[in-house]
């Protein structure tokens, strides 16, 4: 298999995330940093293995033929420039959560992917953890039957003892509660339920403590689904909680439910069935940490490496996938804009 060479755009600390797990695949080496401070080739290649070229002009970078791949870790209100520009110089991309902030850039990013012809993926990671993997494996088998209602709910206190609390506050760099994290879970929750979503009904509101005074939009807010066949999902995203990292789940369906790594089935147990008083044990591991080294980005830079080498889509995570879970953030911000249920056909870039 081709060995990738990968130029990242930013160096912060989903950068270093990114360079690591691209080196680690053994598919694809970075070779290039861009990044708006002056940094040192030495001291980068020492830490991360390899020769690395440092740029503070991106069309130097994206000049090079060698590079192969672009991977955006930047301010998500520069992802739509740096991703039309990388582009249009025939790389393909990662980009990394959210892909913009207003759906007029993330039609702009399409378009620009589109017409160039280029591969994207989009780091919706999670959806390559043991958690969403083996929940869509009980789903997959039947073992819920019919899934009508669903929830999927991300908590994570992002304060200022957090990396991303010094830009997240902004306005215009965060955006949302939703875009900032909670983007997360509702994009499981989709993976679970599909995204034929036909409107949205979303409430937000903040905290009064006063780590959390510096957000210029609010830090909680609940989602409500409305699919197209009539089914109802859930998502709470809440970024200014003091409580552990979690990621909520629970699925009820036809023949069974699934709350976290716990499920009932009548699919199992034979004739007389599972005690319905008792959950049975899912033998998964929880996701549980917002820190980035801990994410699956090694997992899913191996699938988009496998599938570039092969001239095919990202899985899971390919930048159609990812730009409907974006919609339907941005028509739940609007809703709770307006205080009122937005359909998702009232949407206009």
């Amino acid at each position: 298999m081709k060995k990738f060479n990968i130029g990242v755009i930013g160096y912060g600390w989903v950068a270093g995330a990114h360079i690591d797990s691209i080196n680690a695949t053994g598919q694809g080496q970075v070779t290039a940093v861009c990044s708006s401070r002056k940094l040192d080739p030495a001291e980068l290649s020492s830490k991360h293995g390899g020769e690395i070229q440092c740029h503070t002009n991106l069309k130097k970078m994206l000049a090079d033929p060698a590079i192969d791949v672009i991977s955006v870790c930047s301010y998500p209100y520069q992802h739509a420039r740096q991703v039309i520009a990388a582009a249009e110089a025939g790389k393909d991309l990662i980009i990394e959560k959210p892909l913009a902030l207003n759906l007029k850039d993330l039609r702009a990013m399409q378009k620009a992917v589109a017409r160039a012809g280029v591969k994207a993926c989009v780091c919706f990671e999670l959806r390559f953890s043991s958690q969403l993997i083996a929940t869509k494996s009980v789903i997959d088998r039947g073992l819920l039957g019919a899934i009508h209602y669903g929830e999927v709910d991300y908590y994570h206190g992002i304060g200022p003892w957090y990396a991303q609390f010094r830009w997240n506050t902004k306005r215009n760099a965060g955006g949302s509660s939703l875009l900032s994290a909670g983007c997360h879970a509702l994009d499981a929750l989709l993976l679970y339920m599909g995204n034929d979503v036909e409107s949205v009904s979303s409430y937000s509101t903040g905290s009064a403590n006063k780590d959390f005074k510096k957000y210029e939009y609010d830090t909680s807010s609940v989602t409500i689904l409305k699919f197209k066949d009539g089914r109802v999902g859930k998502t709470a995203s809440i970024i200014d909680c003091l409580q552990p990292y979690y990621v909520h789940t629970h699925l009820v369906g036809s023949e069974g439910s699934l709350l976290d790594n716990k499920f009932h089935s009548n699919k199992l147990g034979g004739p007389s069935g599972l005690d319905k008083n008792k959950w049975s044990d899912l033998s998964m591991k929880m996701v549980d940490s917002g820190d980035v080294s801990d994410h699956p980005f090694q997992s899913q830079f191996e699938a988009f490496f496998a599938a570039l080498a092969k001239g095919k889509s990202m899985p899971l995570t390919d930048l159609a996938t990812a730009a409907k879970s974006h919609e339907i953030i941005f028509a739940a911000d609007l809703s709770a804009k307006k205080n009122r249920p937005v359909k998702l056909s009232e949407l206009r870039a």
